[in-house]
């Protein structure tokens, strides 16, 4: 792997800097090991609905960087985070909260790791729901593995931990498979919601180039012409971009990824960086 983009490192979201050391010692060595803890770390809130929460716990899944999910997972409960949690001590959070947490303990056990942005096709059959994985670099095999955090020690796809091709895509994957003709841009949105259709496939595109930037989004943030492409006011030189932008993930040449990041219209503004 080229160094232009170091994924063993933190990245503005994925730092555990000043997180008392005692949470972290026990976090395991190996890549599946370290992420096993999360699932009983994150909660999402159609979940989290029935614990009678405070309304204000629901606000944490506004909550970007690791550093700040973790201390407030040690406020709710001071054990290591090798610790199973109680549903009503665990973060509310979505998908992409469960991945940001597997990345940020990759990269402290200075595993190259990223979060990828796109569609799991393993929760319903013959749709692509929006969601976040994390992968990790595995020297001996010299390749990228997928790991689901959030399904961890679940029977909802034979190997979560190992995820096969086709059961994830990332938003650039499911861009090329939509012009291509091999989807259905209609099965590809989020669950529970009206947001279906090619505009939910350019929105994970963008997200999952940032991600490789090591820059992991909120699912909801919105920068450059993402408003516009949501509400279909974009057109083929932006499709163009989009195809460009695929073309770049697919090739994972870290200069390239790097290199189109830089686009005004891709890059995520400081604002959204905190």
């Amino acid at each position: 792997m080229a160094e232009v983009i170091d994924y063993s490192s933190p990245g503005p979201f994925t730092s555990l800097d000043g997180i008392d050391s005692r949470a972290l010692e026990p976090v395991a060595d190996d890549p599946v090991g370290i992420c096993l803890p999360v699932h009983s770390l994150v909660i999402q809130p159609t979940d989290a609905q029935a614990l009678n929460l405070p309304a204000h716990r629901f606000d944490e899944n506004q909550i970007r960087p690791a550093d700040s999910l973790v201390r407030r997972l040690l406020a709710l409960d001071p054990a290591p985070l090798t610790t199973a949690r109680e549903p009503h001590r665990r973060l509310v959070g979505t998908c992409r909260h469960f991945a940001v947490l597997s990345c940020a303990l990759l990269r402290y056990r200075d595993v190259a790791a990223r979060v990828r942005s796109g569609f799991a096709t393993y929760f319903q059959p013959g749709q692509g729901l929006d969601h976040w994985i994390t992968e990790y670099w595995d020297e001996s095999d010299a390749r990228w593995i997928r790991i689901d955090s959030e399904i961890l020690g679940q029977t909802v796809v034979a190997s979560p931990h190992d995820l096969r091709p086709g059961e994830f895509l990332t938003g650039g994957e499911a861009w090329e498979a939509y012009r291509r003709g091999e989807i259905d841009a209609s099965g590809f949105g989020v669950h529970g919601t009206q947001n279906w259709g090619p505009a939910e496939i350019r929105g994970n595109a963008v997200k999952d180039l940032a991600a490789l930037n090591k820059v992991e989004t909120l699912p909801w943030d919105e920068w450059g012409r993402m408003t516009d492409a949501y509400a279909g006011r974009t057109g083929a030189d932006y499709d163009a971009l989009l195809d460009e932008l695929a073309g770049v993930c697919a090739t994972d040449d870290p200069a390239a990824v790097r290199a189109l990041y830089d686009s005004e219209d891709l890059r995520v503004p400081e604002d959204l960086i905190r």
